[in-house]
């Protein structure tokens, strides 16, 4: 009788450091088969709370986790990398020889250029990028640039791996994406200032500033979200089928191997 798969649940934006981190744990646990399953890290809270059964989740937010998980379906979790919002694009988008980390702004909101970010309410990349376009507009001194951004952003996907996809097949100038994910795909990005990026752990005070109402679990609740430096984190679900390996994969992926392969990958491990 064939053994239930070890399941992996995770973040979009972690398909290839999950990827290859699995490759190892099938070296060294070669009986036991295993299924990967990614979807934006607010939808992976939402399958877990509706029963689903994983022996693993890695999520692009400890808040996913504070909020959603703790204490009733994970007992703790565990920061392994960081990262920053960056914007995207490739040496065919509109604009591309002229961007800079100066004039992105003006850059996208000329006419012609299409960019898009993912969904705020599945997806964290979404909600940090509207944080993003809220400390801009507060770090540049211009009044209504928030507004402005929202309602240039035409293109809308349901997570972030999803509106890389976008750009790579030319669908969208520009996207907001995680610098990972951006050097993984081999594409161009220009780095934004640190007070906007949310990169560094002591400008927590000034993300905080930015905050994105979110739907909550409840039909019409409302959950406000506040900013935040980028952290990664991973966790064992108290209903996991397989604890001592699950152990074995969270201690593997934060240890010194796993932290290599996650800095090849172009995350900042920690």
């Amino acid at each position: 009788m064939s053994r239930a798969p070890f399941r992996i649940l995770h973040a979009g934006a972690l398909r290839r450091p999950m990827g290859e981190c699995v490759q190892v744990f099938k070296e060294c646990h070669p009986d036991l088969p295993v299924e990967l399953e990614s979807a934006g890290s607010r939808e992976c809270a939402a399958r877990v709370c509706d029963g689903g059964v994983y022996d693993v989740v890695a999520l692009a937010d400890t808040a996913v986790f504070a909020r959603w998980l703790v204490p009733d379906y994970v007992d703790c979790y565990f920061v392994f990398a960081t990262d920053q919002i960056v914007v995207a694009f490739d040496r065919f988008s509109r604009g591309s020889e002229e961007i800079t980390r100066d004039n992105w702004i003006d850059v996208l909101l000329s006419p012609g250029v299409i960019y898009g970010r993912s969904n705020h309410n599945l997806d964290p990349c979404g909600y940090r990028t509207l944080m993003v376009w809220q400390l801009a507009e507060k770090f540049y001194g211009r009044p209504g640039l928030y507004e402005a951004l929202q309602d240039g952003c035409s293109r809308i996907y349901p997570k972030s791996i999803d509106l890389a996809g976008a750009l790579v097949e030319g669908r969208v100038d520009y996207a907001f994406l995680y610098s990972s994910v951006v050097r993984q795909l081999g594409l161009c990005q220009v780095n934004l200032p640190s007070r906007i990026n949310l990169s560094n752990p002591a400008l927590a005070d000034y993300y905080a500033a930015a905050s994105v109402a979110l739907e909550g679990r409840g039909p019409g609740e409302k959950v406000l979200l506040a900013g935040a430096p980028i952290e990664f984190a991973v966790a064992v679900p108290r209903n996991a089928r397989y604890p001592a390996e699950a152990r074995w994969f969270v201690e593997f992926i934060t240890g010194v191997e796993g932290q290599q392969i996650l800095e090849a990958c172009g995350l900042i491990p920690c």
